[in-house]
């Protein structure tokens, strides 16, 4: 038993309570005791007691065993026993024997406090949290034990033991706490994996204690899925995901599934961007064959995962997307209802964005809008991309067609606003700035706050550089747009170099800076497009663009250099100097996000 000294708070009411009289006194005495002078703070403590005996008992219960009076405590608990009839206060008496050293005494006092647990909820956690708060955690774990083995079942309380066995240093006997919740039906395991999130964080140590744990309940249990997923789980966090996928494949061929605990890792595995992982997953499903009901969807999802993950590799070959093709053209092949679906937009995306071939982009996205299964938003989506591509290849009167055709078949929908803005966006691109001022002109109200918000942009650049009757410059920055968008991003800063040259002190000059920047953090130059967008704080921190750069950087920082204390620096400084930003909602979820550990 540890003696050490405890707050003696059982009990104690809140002062105003105390009779009006009697507050200048209980300020003085407290004042002596937080001074030192015990004898003179006991004395009026004494006094006070007789008049307001709740107000002033736990205060004149410490002078008593400051100034070692160990007697009188024991009496002044034994009185207030009488006044209040309150089992808890077993723990001041206990408190007194226990410094008076008479340690078994105060144990029986704690004893009989923890047998009085009678499977009474409210009164388990009072007794509970009372030993808590006295420093007596051992005893808190007595009380919530005894009322689990006799009255309610072993997983009532199971997260507050889980607790104090960890705060006690048991972690073996948390984690089989928590084990124990399997009992409870209808259990998310999600709760149960944030108590042991809590318990053990990232400590390799703990989560193999972990582990071998959840093996032995699987040894025991092998039918309950329920311990099979918390292991995966703790395999994850272990970033062990071959070792979690094998874990998965075994319950899977004991339990003779289907799939569904596989299914629902790989989704799993695709969340975490652990890609490959997610890809044998789905390939294990379908190798258990086209008779079983995840067949086609473990395919379907398969191909989105290995676009994701060439995606994610900067360091693709064309060996990578022609793999990735090959898989496309064979489901195709197989099911070619899903070129009236999202499917074929995503190879479409390969070919356009990874295979450098826009041509057959093109014509494979013609097929999906002629599907006669397709659906309306599914073909005006389509019909979009399929514009972006001729302007790819410089189809710019093809592209405006496209769009104006989406525009008017979704006129009061934000699709047909995101066409619209597209549309005015070519005119941007093809120096026709008047006509382009037209439609933004409707898209500041968009429905769309992104749309809105890049229609006021575009809108106020145009503003701003055509009030000189000189428009070489603006032209020239929205010609070299169109090259950034069409991949030609050599051109297009050969284009913008020309406009610093120029025009050296052209209002334009921080557009080029995020137009630099952009193409930086398109090229991997992470330390390059961060010096442009720090130009832009240094030199134009007031204007348009300055929040702009502020979120770029912190995301730089974040997804790309996973440097999140800088990234945490930016998402604040962009909180306090641009408030009414609209980055700021994201911006402080993602500061949350971060605060809280839950990003990488």
């Amino acid at each position: 038993m540890r003696n050490i000294v405890r707050s003696w708070s059982v009990g104690v009411l809140a002062l105003f309570t105390c009779p009006v009289f009697a507050q200048t006194d209980v300020a003085a005495a407290r004042q002596y005791a937080d001074a030192g002078d015990y004898a003179k703070a006991k004395e009026l403590f004494s006094k006070l007691y007789t008049t307001a005996p709740d107000s002033v008992y736990g205060y004149y219960l410490h002078t008593l065993v400051q100034t070692k009076d160990y007697k009188t405590a024991e009496q002044l608990v034994a009185r207030q026993r009488t006044l209040r009839l309150n089992n808890l206060l077993h723990i001041d008496l206990g408190n007194v024997y226990e410094r008076e050293g008479a340690i078994d005494k105060a144990r029986q006092q704690y004893d009989s406090l923890v047998l009085s647990v009678n499977g009474d909820d409210m009164y388990t956690q009072k007794v509970a949290k009372a030993f808590v708060d006295a420093g007596l955690e051992e005893y808190g774990i007595a009380s919530y034990e005894r009322a689990a083995t006799n009255f309610t079942g072993p997983y009532l309380y199971a997260a507050q033991l889980a607790n104090l066995y960890a705060h006690c240093n048991d972690l073996g006997k948390a984690i089989d706490a928590l084990l124990a919740l399997n009992q409870v039906p209808g259990l998310n395991t999600d709760y149960i994996k944030s108590v042991l999130l809590e318990l053990l964080g990232t400590d390799a140590d703990k989560l193999q204690q972990a582990q071998k744990a959840i093996i032995r309940k699987i040894n025991e249990h092998p039918e309950n899925n329920y311990f099979a997923d918390l292991l995966t789980w703790i395999y994850t966090q272990k970033n062990d995901w071959d070792g979690a996928l094998l874990q998965m494949e075994a319950v899977d061929e004991r339990n003779k599934e289907t799939g569904k605990h596989l299914m629902d890792f790989a989704r799993v595995a695709v969340a975490a961007k652990q890609y490959g992982t997610a890809v044998k997953a789905y390939e294990d499903i379908v190798a258990k064959g086209k008779d079983l009901p995840y067949y086609i969807m473990a395919q379907s999802e398969e191909l989105t995962a290995a676009l994701d993950q060439l995606e994610a590799n900067p360091n693709y070959t064309p060996a990578d997307v022609a793999h990735v093709a090959a898989l496309y053209d064979s489901f195709l092949v197989a099911y070619p209802k899903y070129y009236g679906m999202q499917t074929v937009s995503d190879y479409a995306t390969l070919l356009a964005q990874y295979g450098n071939d826009v041509p057959r982009a093109i014509s494979i996205l013609k097929r999906g809008i002629d599907e006669p299964d397709v659906r309306p938003n599914m073909a005006g989506a389509l019909r979009l991309q399929l514009g972006d591509y001729y302007a790819l290849t410089g189809q710019l009167w093809e592209a405006s067609l496209v769009y104006s055709q989406v525009d008017k078949q979704f006129k009061q929908d934000p699709m047909g606003e995101d066409a619209r803005f597209r549309n005015a966006k070519l005119a941007y691109y093809r120096g026709d700035f008047d006509w382009a001022q037209q439609q933004l002109g409707w898209l500041k109200s968009a429905t769309s706050e992104l749309i809105a918000n890049d229609a006021i942009y575009l809108s106020v650049l145009i503003t701003e550089n055509v009030e000189d009757s000189n428009l070489v410059p603006l032209q020239r920055f929205a010609a070299a747009g169109l090259l950034m968008f069409q991949n030609r991003d050599k051109e297009a800063g050969e284009l913008l170099d020309s406009i610093n040259k120029a025009y050296p002190k052209h209002p334009l000059n921080d557009d080029i800076l995020m137009a630099r920047a952009q193409m930086a953090e398109k090229h991997k130059d992470y330390e390059a497009a961060l010096g442009y967008l720090a130009l832009i704080l240094k030199d134009y921190k007031e204007d348009v663009l300055g929040d702009d750069a502020v979120f770029m950087m912190a995301g730089i920082y974040q997804n790309d250099l996973h440097k999140n204390d800088e990234a945490k620096k930016y998402y604040e400084q962009l909180l306090i100097d641009y408030p009414g930003s609209t980055y700021a909602q994201i911006a402080r979820q993602k500061l949350n996000e971060l605060n809280s550990g839950s990003t990488p």
